[in-house]
């Protein structure tokens, strides 16, 4: 017969017995090995441990030979082979550890043997598999582990360097005061805002929204930051006025999304506010909501506008609004996930609510904050980007001027 790889450990004082069930196991092509007791076999546990035991002893000394398997974290089964069908001997052997019992002599029967040893083997195979498996899963979930606690480090990471990124809040801009909130739904955030001056009389003021989520829509946020640098020490040099023209702002935007081959898009609101001309001129590129203007005394709405986003199209236009602002105002920009945190079915109704918390005293951050209880929202749906500009003699507080 064609040689086997399983190991059969025989363990009998009786040499002929012993012999008799090797000669049999050999010529079915199992490798075998015979000890007359227990202390013998030991050394066999360490070098090369079987896959079967069969074992003529005693049931205390079964239940010593389980431990031994045990505490080898093996899964051996130990057949007991005894001369008599005492009940009690059987029945302690089975509690002992013994997997099966075979009436010796062993080979005598040797259909019921067969049997025996398929079964158990099935058994081995089967045990051992699932043990393979678990330390495969166990090492899949430690390197599982080791990488999200990396990947959490990362993300920690690149929340600190988003948070550096954002302006100092509580500004006082040529006579307007600023203030902005970014709630991220995750580690990092795709909403994004800046604001500054761009000349003695001239504040831009921006939001802007990454399609997605994670570190690729983060990296945008980086970009818009960088671009805006860039665009200002250009203006400061004499270089470019690009900065100046909010359409020509989203024209920038737009081909260095394009030329990071991300496949991401923005919608952003761009908006530049002139304390001398007491207007503010704006572009939009796709950004919904719109921004809500309060004019003192006056009338509280949403802008109007439109505009495509910006990242998709190779050379798209974008038009620029402008609306005056001749008596004192509050003006409040949004990312859309504050529409996912208000408690309404249409966005028709959303936007009402929005508007009528506004209208109704709801200018400032915090205001905005409690009245949709964001911070006790602990999982958000999706990103949340916040900013209020108001005339300064408008607002009950001062900031210190930067």
């Amino acid at each position: 017969m064609t040689s086997r790889t399983e190991r059969i450990l025989i363990i009998d004082s009786d040499e002929h017995a012993r012999s008799e069930l090797a000669r049999y196991l050999e010529a079915r092509g199992f490798y075998v090995t015979g000890y007359p007791d227990l202390s013998s076999a030991r050394a066999l546990f360490q070098d090369n441990m079987p896959d079967i035991i069969f074992a003529d002893m005693a049931p205390d000394a079964i239940g010593e030979l389980a431990s031994t398997l045990e505490d080898a974290e093996t899964f051996t089964p130990i057949v007991a082979c005894y001369s008599t069908e005492d009940a009690p001997e059987v029945v302690n052997a089975l509690r002992a550890g013994a997997a099966d019992i075979v009436l010796k002599p062993c080979a005598g029967d040797r259909g019921a043997l067969d049997d025996v040893i398929g079964k158990l083997f099935d058994r081995v195979r089967v045990n051992r598999l699932n043990q393979l498996y678990r330390q495969e899963l166990e090492e899949a979930n430690r390197d599982l582990r080791d990488g999200i606690a990396e990947l959490r480090a990362d993300q920690r990471a690149g929340r600190k360097v988003q948070l550096r990124m954002l302006p100092d809040n509580d500004q006082l801009l040529s006579g307007l005061a600023i203030e902005h909130l970014i709630k991220p739904s995750l580690f990092l955030s795709g909403d994004f805002l800046d604001y500054f001056r761009i000349s003695e009389d001239k504040v831009l003021v921006y939001i802007a929204d990454v399609s997605g989520h994670g570190a690729s829509s983060a990296f945008v946020t980086v970009l818009l930051k960088n671009l805006t640098n860039r665009l200002q020490r250009n203006l400061r040099r004499g270089s470019s006025d690009d900065i100046l023209y909010p359409e020509r702002f989203l024209e920038r935007v737009n081909s260095e999304l394009l030329d990071t081959g991300l496949g991401k898009h923005v919608t952003v609101f761009v908006g530049i506010i002139s304390t001398t001309d007491r207007r503010l001129r704006y572009s939009v590129g796709g950004h919904f909501p719109m921004p809500i203007l309060s004019i003192e005394g006056g009338t509280t709405g949403f802008l109007e506008g439109s505009g495509l986003p910006v990242g998709l199209f190779e050379a798209p236009e974008w038009e620029v609004y402008e609306v005056p602002l001749e008596r004192s105002f509050h003006l409040i920009l949004f990312s859309d996930g504050i529409l996912e945190v208000i408690k309404a079915k249409s966005l028709d109704e959303k936007e009402k609510t929005l508007l009528e918390l506004v209208s109704g005293g709801s200018h400032t951050i915090a205001s905005l904050s409690d009245a949709l209880s964001l911070d006790e929202i602990t999982e958000l749906p999706d990103d949340i980007a916040i900013v209020s500009v108001t005339d300064a003699v408008f607002s009950n507080d001062s900031p210190t001027s930067k």
